[in-house]
């Protein structure tokens, strides 16, 4: 097997990246950017406590990221380093079983990205009614919707290095009223209030509660398709995600500990942006209204990074020869992926007007059915090329790590099971619409109809033009 004895770990095409490269990410950028990638903040774990009581929010908050976001992020930075290029986990898919994989991850990440960016104008407009009630609903409301959704679009395109700065400005600023709010209300909290599990004859939802953890806790693997754009990510993607691992847990665990502990109020008004009615409890109006702000500086960097991300993907799939050529087109002042950013917003704009809960739940649906073929795609590389070179390894022998897979994997198959009928629906339609993308661009490519990028794989050894 000669692709097993590689000195290097295969490089992946750059025919359609300009040749002038703009600054590339550095750790700290990237640190934030995964941190919005994956939450942004506590913003958004309040349903947590609203469908299964405090003491299972927290358990969840603590237990949730052994169980998926530690071994998510362990293969995100095996594999990124093997393969650092953009695309990320449609390349994995693709080294491990072919394009019809690779095609398939690609639809899949893609939708369930595309519609969980859809969330953040949702969330932002939440908390901003809450200070200006007219964008409750009409017009009102679905112009506002729209309008920060393209607004925050164009920010995208001006550069992923502006993104990731503006990362970190966001990340302090809206996680600074949770460091107060936690302070100031040590004081007032009863850990006994924590160990309860629910108002006596409200039924517990754990649908919306595993929902929840899931949606505040995944997407690790998005930063993936954007390891082209990082300097030096062999070494750069295993520390950001250990240190974004590590903060994100600490930003949902601290306000979740203080807010059940100080506050008492009806388990029902534990919905999305209970927060800031918690900051106005605890400290009074003013941290209410900075909680409110913070929330939309959070959902702004949500927006942002997996934005980008989306985009890059794209891009990325048009590298390897997936997608046609001109979706890697670049722009000429900012040299980001215009087209990949234009297409996710448009889809992004089109289910933005869907039911919050409606909207995580596709999106969880979609990405488990990714992730199941990303967990595959992990092992059979691992079991079939041994000797990649690896520089960052997951220090586990295959044993263990198919356990190390089960486990989420088994929690992705239980999420999907208590999906709605309306979610199996709109996931087999997606599923069979990118089947049926598959097959339309395989004779693109065999008619000649546009052009594709074909590489030379150094690992496989297929040969390489430009058609």
């Amino acid at each position: 097997m000669g692709e097993e004895n590689l000195p290097t770990a295969p490089t992946l095409p750059t025919t359609t990246v300009p040749k002038k490269h703009t600054k590339k990410l550095t750790l700290i950028p990237l640190i934030f950017l995964i941190y919005f990638e994956v939450a942004g903040g506590p913003y958004g774990e309040e349903p947590a406590v609203q469908a299964a009581g405090p003491l299972f929010a927290l358990l969840g908050f603590l237990i949730f990221p052994f169980i998926w976001s530690i071994p998510e992020a362990l293969i995100t930075a095996e594999l990124t380093t093997v393969y650092p290029g953009n695309g990320g986990f449609v390349i994995w898919a693709e080294k491990a079983f072919g394009p019809f994989s690779g095609s398939l991850m690609g639809t899949w990440k893609f939708l369930s990205g595309v519609i969980n960016i859809a969330a953040f104008p949702v969330l932002c407009i939440d908390y901003v009614k809450k200070l200006f009630p007219v964008f409750e609903s009409g017009w009102p409301r679905y112009i506002a919707i729209l309008f920060s959704t393209l607004s925050l679009s164009f920010l995208n395109y001006t550069g992923l290095t502006i993104v990731g700065y503006v990362a970190v400005v966001l990340a302090i600023v809206s996680l600074s009223p949770f460091v107060l709010m936690s302070l100031i209300a040590i004081p007032k909290i009863n850990p006994h209030k924590w160990l309860s599990l629910g108002q006596k004859g409200v039924k517990k939802d754990w649908n919306l509660f595993f929902n929840t953890l899931f949606w505040n806790l995944n997407f690790w693997d998005n930063v993936s398709t954007l390891a082209g754009e990082v300097e030096e990510p062999k070494k750069t993607f295993p520390l950001a995600l250990l240190i974004a691992v590590i903060f994100t847990c600490v930003s949902y665990l601290i306000p979740l500990f203080a807010v059940t502990g100080a506050v008492n109020v009806n388990q029902s008004e534990w919905e999305t942006g209970f927060h800031a009615q918690a900051a106005e409890i605890i400290a009074g109006k003013w941290l209410k209204i900075w909680v409110e702000i913070g929330a939309v500086l959070s959902a702004i960097g949500l927006f942002e990074a997996q934005l980008s991300s989306s985009a890059y993907q794209v891009l990325g799939m048009a590298e390897i020869g997936i997608l046609p050529k001109f979706c890697g087109v670049r722009s000429k002042w900012f040299n980001t992926p215009w087209l990949g950013i234009l297409v996710s917003t448009l889809i992004t704009i089109g289910v933005s007007y869907m039911d919050f809960t409606d909207i995580i739940s596709s999106a969880n649906f979609l990405y488990s059915l990714g992730m199941i073929l990303e967990f595959a795609s992990f092992l059979w590389l691992r079991w079939k090329k041994p000797m990649l070179v690896r520089p960052y390894k997951i220090p586990m022998n295959l044993p263990m790590l198919v356990v190390m897979c089960l486990v989420p994997s088994g929690f992705l198959v239980f999420i999907m099971a208590i999906a709605t009928k309306t979610v199996f629906l709109v996931s087999g339609l997606m599923t069979i619409g990118g089947i049926g993308f598959f097959f339309f661009i395989k004779l693109c490519r065999m008619k000649n109809w546009v052009k594709f990028e074909i590489k030379e794989d150094e690992e496989d050894g297929n040969v390489v033009a430009d058609l």
